[in-house]
């Protein structure tokens, strides 16, 4: 089979073909050249930014009232001087983690030489993390905190593809053997994003059902420190292969992407940039804005990438595809511009109808927990941060039942992941002083708009491998570190204590090695049993965070001693103040001004109402 040829005037009438299940793909163009459009593509998206920009400045979008409403004091320390709305670009601070979730599965998923694909994939991550961050900011725990590709569900998602029923045939590994528009090819790629497609709405189940009953509560009773540290730290820790071979294209890019990351968010963060605002109250001044604190890792990526295009028009870089070096061109993609669509609008089942099989269920069930646990957390950290008080537990039981939900849909529009709380917007919080919902809501706009636009995503895809295994160097070190964090609730002078961890750890990472070598020894004599022990056996993060639950709950230890009495100070502190009240409450009125049956008050995720001597007095919530 070859890469060339989309079957002469067929193809250029752009008719679509179908895979064996029916899904539809669009045949792109036999041009390779550059689209003559392709700036709109930036000017469009420049555009909404600017948008959202005059609204934050004061461009009457918005009624008076809601104007005057939509913006609750915060009490957080500003990395900036004057420059009052900085927002806008919130969604930015995500970009990275929604584009690396997309390329870490397109080997595994047979598209490794399929970039059009991967662009689509990328395009589906934006429009669902679009839809998920308006219905929790919205519905969910009403906190700001954006919705995105989670890393939880990339372990899980491997280990199922690493099955001998899923590995890539030999002949999607070489380049010239695709034709990425035969329907055998089709047919490779869709029936793996399909199988991951209904095993992640299978396992969403499970968080919808654990966030709306009330579980989490109970769970959260096991469920430590030294549980949590281990499962979060072997989320990262075994994606060093895939890191270290993206970087290994071209060390000294990656080592330039790695530099500039670290120049940005460690040595510069302190160093505010002047920055022309239009503000209300003072018309066009200038502010100073922390720039290269609130987007390192989007300032390197660019300028790697600039320094990549640099390189492959002066021809620094080798054109043969088998030199080293090779991978670092910026036109070794460049077809996927022209060929993406300007418009391509996301839709459930767009892959073809969903698969099930009981061992991709457990695994991603696996991550689902890691996910529940790991979101809590950015609750509490998002609430202290923006000056509200901690969320109440009916908020936190609705948070994770929409979050499940959002891997519902997630799984539905087949993006080959679920959906989380972002971390990266939580620390944006942290240096600005807006905690506002609508800001958060207009990013899920953005994101809304960009996964329509296909170019957008067309152009993420052509990101140089080194830049990206650079930035996955980086991230994936910082994940691995945020797990580890949680042992600061921790006695760590406990040889108790660091025996949990280290054993944990270590475990994590020998036993899932072993199994990967010898796969032969786990037969059971039952198939679908031996790939449910395959697929777990081989997922660092359930066996290293197995074991720390197991162990920290099985050997004797004062909760002190294991982080379990500041942890649930941490997480019980909420009372049900009238703060709370307003800001957790449903909007709209509901449950204060409807649905405010007496039956709804047993519900878990429904708002308390404040009680007064003998009666009930609901608080009213505040607008959105």
């Amino acid at each position: 089979m070859t890469g060339e040829g989309w079957g002469g005037a067929v193809a250029r009438a752009g008719v679509c073909c179908r895979s064996a299940s029916g899904a539809r793909r669009p045949l792109p163009p036999q041009s390779q050249a550059q689209d003559p459009c392709l700036p709109l593509t930036f000017i469009i998206l420049a555009g909404i930014e600017k948008l959202i920009f005059l609204y934050w400045s004061g461009f009457p979008f918005f009624s008076p009232w809601e104007d005057a409403n939509r913006s609750p004091p915060v009490a957080v320390k500003s990395a900036m001087t004057s420059c009052e709305h900085p927002d806008f670009l919130h969604f930015l601070t995500a970009l990275g983690g929604l584009v690396a979730v997309p390329l870490i599965l397109a080997k595994d998923l047979c598209l490794q030489h399929d970039s059009l694909t991967q662009s689509y994939l990328i395009s589906t991550m934006f429009f669902v993390s679009g839809i998920c961050t308006l219905l929790q900011v919205l519905l969910g725990v009403r906190l700001p905190i954006l919705q995105g590709g989670t890393f939880a569900f990339v372990a899980p998602s491997l280990a199922m593809l690493s099955l001998p029923a899923w590995k890539c045939p030999e002949w999607t590994l070489n380049a010239s053997q695709v034709n990425t528009s035969s329907p055998e090819f089709t047919e490779e790629w869709q029936k793996r994003i399909r199988e991951l497609q209904g095993v992640i709405m299978v396992a969403s189940c499970v968080q919808i059902l654990v966030g709306f009953s009330g579980l989490i509560g109970f769970l959260m009773r096991f469920i430590g420190p030294l549980t949590i540290a281990p499962t979060i730290s072997l989320m990262a820790l075994p994606l060093f292969h895939s890191a270290g071979n993206d970087a290994g294209t071209h060390w000294g890019i990656a080592a330039v992407t790695i530099f500039l990351i670290v120049l940005f968010s460690q040595y510069l963060k302190n160093v505010a940039v002047p920055m022309p605002i239009y503000g209300r109250e003072k018309k066009l001044h200038t502010s100073k804005f922390y720039l290269f604190q609130v987007f390192p890792v989007l300032l390197a990526l660019c300028i790697s990438w600039l320094l990549c295009f640099v390189l492959t028009v002066t021809n620094a870089l080798p054109a043969a595809p088998t030199a080293y070096g090779y991978q670092a061109r910026t036109d070794t993609k460049a077809n996927v511009l022209s060929q993406a669509p300007w418009f391509r609008f996301p839709y459930p089942g767009q892959w073809g109808l969903p698969t099930i099989s009981p061992a991709g269920v457990f695994g991603i069930t696996a991550g689902v927990i890691s996910s529940i646990v790991e979101s809590i957390g950015d609750y509490y950290a998002c609430a202290r941060l923006v000056g509200a008080p901690p969320p109440p537990k009916h908020a936190i039981n609705r948070g994770i039942g929409i979050e499940g939900l959002g891997c519902l849909l997630a799984g539905a529009w087949g993006s080959g992941n679920g959906t989380t709380s972002y971390s990266q917007n939580i620390a944006a919080l942290s240096i600005t002083r807006v905690g506002s919902r609508m800001v958060i809501v207009a990013a899920g706009c953005v994101l809304l708009v960009m996964g329509v636009f296909g170019k957008i995503g067309a152009a993420f895809a052509t990101i140089p491998t080194p830049v990206i295994g650079g930035m996955f160097l980086v991230m994936f070190g910082i994940i691995a570190a945020v797990g580890i964090s949680n042992l600061q609730y921790v006695d760590m002078n406990s040889s108790r204590n660091i025996f949990v961890f280290g054993f944990s750890i270590f475990c994590g990472l020998a036993v899932p090695n072993w199994v990967n070598k010898n796969p032969e020894m786990l037969h059971t004599g039952i198939l679908q049993l031996d790939q449910v022990f395959l697929v777990l056996l081989t997922t660092d993060m359930f066996v290293g965070g197995f074991l720390g639950f197991l162990l920290d709950n099985t050997i004797p230890g004062s909760p002190e001693e294991r982080g379990l009495l500041t942890w649930s100070q941490i997480h019980e502190e909420s009372e049900q103040t009238m703060k709370a009240s307003e800001i957790y409450s449903l909007p709209c009125g509901i449950g204060t001004k409807f649905c405010t049956s007496s039956y709804t008050w047993y519900l878990p995720f429904w708002p308390r109402p404040e009680h007064h001597g003998k009666g009930f007095k609901t608080i009213a919530s505040t607008p959105v």
